[in-house]
């Protein structure tokens, strides 16, 4: 059977924790949804760090170390991917436009690598170019994007590198080309979100088409693209992801927990002859560090 990386995006950053329940805010929470996720049968966690008081996005390091303690000190094997998106938000004033307006969140290039240079995840997101995300722009330019590479890199971590339009598909082969990526390449395409690439099969075929030769990917949807781009992802020999980060929804009405979106797409796997990769597996596979030994496996 063709084996298959499924990682499950536990809550992001956005502003869903009003609109379900089930979306995990605290490091407990957070952590005990990765480690469910795990035992549904997800290869990675990939986690954000929320404000335990009001829900959004927090970049303090405590926040995510006990994330990360609580994950390892389980005892579920998971493959661990912090985001290292940060402080990107901006939101132009019509009345100072050079300045951010209310809601703007902005870190450093050093300042958005520090979780993954404290804690040392075998994975990490990197977002390569800006995009217009809703309403907000979304910025990380190329030098800053360098900068995060260069960090990554020296910390023996993995980048996921995450395409959010075609655009940034061509900067993260420059990346590689320049020698900032090491080993074989792990794409994301990140589909569906206004008003990036469209979550839809041309567009994918597209992005794969344009990938190096050595490199790995995956592809997800958001809303109720999830599913049927996971298991066009799949069609195609990426690997997959699913969670709340990107969908709330188990089917029309029903909210979902993170397990039970696992489930509902290694049910979908095992429908088309897929099998999940185990954690192990992946790091062999990938070439990601050991997080016993900081080792690669």
């Amino acid at each position: 059977m063709n084996k298959v990386l499924l990682t499950a995006a536990v809550t992001g950053a956005g502003d869903t924790t009003k609109k379900s329940k089930h979306v995990p805010v605290t490091p407990k929470e957070i952590a005990e949804a990765a480690i469910a996720s795990a035992k549904a049968g997800a290869t990675v966690a990939h986690v954000h760090a929320r404000d335990p008081e009001t829900g959004g996005i927090s970049h303090h390091i405590d926040h995510y170390r006990e994330i990360v303690d609580r994950i390892r000190e389980s005892e579920t094997d998971v493959i661990i991917n912090i985001t290292s998106g940060g402080g990107g938000d901006f939101i132009p004033s019509l009345d100072t436009p050079a300045a951010g307006g209310n809601g703007t969140d902005m870190q450093t290039p050093a300042e958005r690598h520090e979780p993954v240079g404290e804690l040392l995840p075998e994975m990490c997101t990197l977002d390569c170019g800006s995009t217009n995300f809703g309403n907000m722009i979304y910025l990380s330019p190329t030098d800053w994007l360098r900068e995060q590479a260069k960090l990554v890199q020296a910390s023996g971590v993995k980048p996921e590198l995450e395409c959010f339009d075609t655009g940034h598909l061509r900067f993260a082969k420059q990346l590689i080309d320049e020698g900032l990526i090491d080993g074989d390449p792990m794409f994301q395409f990140c589909l569906g979100i206004p008003w990036g690439a469209e979550a839809d099969v041309e567009t994918m075929t597209y992005m794969k088409n344009r990938l190096p030769e050595n490199a790995h990917w995956s592809a997800f949807g958001i809303g109720r693209m999830q599913l049927p781009i996971a298991a066009q992802a799949a069609m195609l020999g990426g690997n997959v992801r699913v969670g709340l980060e990107d969908n709330l929804y188990l089917s029309k009405g029903v909210f979902a927990r993170n397990d039970q979106l696992v489930e509902k797409a290694i049910t979908m796997l095992h429908g088309n002859g897929m099998e999940v990769m185990t954690p192990q597996e992946a790091r062999e596979s990938y070439g990601l560090r050991n997080p016993n030994g900081g080792m690669k496996s």
